[in-house]
């Protein structure tokens, strides 16, 4: 049967706290970069689904591309609808003490 020694559990104990410090030293330094890139890396995708679900109507990185995109500039606009109709009428009160 093996038997733990001092030195051994020592030199244990310093690899696991170097590879601790060390870790987060790495992580402090290119953890924004390595961010960065996946926020790069989702943003386009985002922007790619987002041009293929709205058809590309609202100008993202597909429309971009694409240079054959009519518009409709003599188009009329829908018929207004009357705001000013009343649904019912105002009671005014007054709080009794």
């Amino acid at each position: 049967m093996l038997e733990a020694s001092l030195s051994g559990v020592l030199k244990f104990v310093l690899v696991v706290l170097l590879i601790y410090f060390g870790f987060k030293i790495i992580i402090r330094f290119f953890g924004p970069l390595i961010l960065k890139y996946f926020m790069r890396k989702m943003g386009k995708k985002f922007e790619q689904q987002f041009g293929q679900q709205f058809g590309n109507q609202f100008g993202g990185a597909a429309s971009k591309k694409s240079k054959s995109n009519p518009t409709n500039i003599g188009k009329e606009p829908k018929a207004k609808t009357n705001r000013d109709k009343k649904v019912g009428e105002y009671i005014d009160y007054e709080e009794i003490d």
